[in-house]
């Protein structure tokens, strides 16, 4: 369900019937809806009229006054040196859950008396906002047959997705959470190991940063599908970038299944492939692994492989020749730098 329409209704209505400037944001401070700014304004309220959202700063800021707990209106007062201006943050609360926050900027005139008389208006907005996140919860159920990779589970699926898509798969956190309902209009979520979404291909990047940073943990993105019915074969491609930037530093936090060139054939093998591979470089210990590592990624570039490592050229000649020895393999031959190279990535898998 979308309520955009509801909550711009509500807000235009509140701003009419307290004369001030009136905005409503969903819970991670996502910009949904403003009307007439009447008087002055700040530059957080221009900027989260310009940008959509308010910055980490400014949340920081007004959560220090206790609002995403608060079962009031909370005033703040305004302050000179940050420019912020006094204004009332109004917690749109809905059976104990805060959905968002209503903010009224204050030149004084907001009573008491005057806000408990729109308190009806609040509660609608605090509704609509529930309604909508119940109906995440609902699509995120419908998203788990749409993105199954059996066909007939995926016929069966009643969700209606507008195309292009694409999917993204994020590793959860013991003792993190992310609030997936407040994910913009037209992103599903469902939670799981790892939490699935299926986002507008152009929302998929920005999506995929804000939940694994929600996380603290990683994040693989699928191509983009035009065609929904496709978006299993991104969700596929999006846990096996997630499996890629787990292991491999250089594409972490965030994977693209698009950016990964050769590491999309690993991460496509399973655990007995990358076992065989893998096998081919056991005989090397961390540092020789790491140093051979180096070397081949470096296109066999020793100067360049000394200085990424910190040693002298002759330390590095010393540490492949004992690795060329242990694995009777030849650095210099193209064919035994490829296995060596893939069992090294390999071994970063298994």
């Amino acid at each position: 369900m979308d309520n955009s329409a509801d909550l711009q209704d509500i807000v235009d209505e509140l701003a009419r019937l307290l004369g001030a400037s009136a905005t409503l944001e969903d819970r991670s401070f996502r910009l949904l809806a403003y009307g007439a700014q009447h008087g002055d304004i700040d530059t957080v309220r221009q900027e989260s009229i310009l940008r959509r959202r308010a910055t980490p700063e400014v949340r920081d800021y007004f959560e220090r006054y206790g609002i995403a707990r608060a079962g009031h209106p909370v005033r703040i007062p305004a302050d000179a040196d940050l420019k912020v201006l006094a204004r009332v943050c109004w917690p749109l609360r809905h059976q104990d859950v805060t959905y968002g926050y209503l903010w009224l900027l204050d030149s004084g005139s907001l009573t008491d008396d005057l806000l408990r008389r729109v308190e009806p208006l609040v509660g609608r907005a605090a509704a609509a906002l529930a309604q909508e996140a119940r109906s995440r919860r609902d699509a995120g159920r419908g998203l788990r047959a749409l993105l199954s990779a059996d066909p007939e589970e995926r016929s069966g699926a009643s969700l209606e997705v507008p195309g292009p898509v694409a999917a993204i798969a994020v590793r959860e956190s013991d003792n993190r959470v992310a609030a997936l309902w407040t994910l913009p209009r037209g992103v599903l979520a469902r939670a799981g190991s790892p939490v699935a979404l299926l986002a507008p291909a152009h929302l998929a990047a920005e999506v995929a940063r804000t939940v694994q940073a929600a996380y603290g943990t990683a994040a693989g993105i699928g191509a983009v599908r035009r065609d929904p019915g496709e978006a299993w074969q991104s969700w596929r491609e999006a846990r096996q970038a997630l499996r890629i930037a787990e292991h491999f530093p250089r594409f972490a936090p965030v994977a693209r299944w698009e950016d990964l060139g050769a590491h999309r054939l690993l991460a496509r093998l399973g655990q007995a492939d990358l076992a065989e591979l893998a096998a081919e470089t056991a005989a090397l210990d961390g540092e020789l692994a790491h140093t051979v590592e180096t070397y081949l990624d470096l296109g066999g570039h020793a100067q360049k492989t000394a200085a990424e490592l910190g040693i002298h050229r002759q330390t590095l000649y010393y540490r492949l020749g004992k690795a060329e020895r242990l694995l009777g393999r030849d650095l210099g031959d193209g064919d035994d730098r490829l296995v060596v190279h893939l069992g090294l990535k390999a071994a970063r898998l298994v």
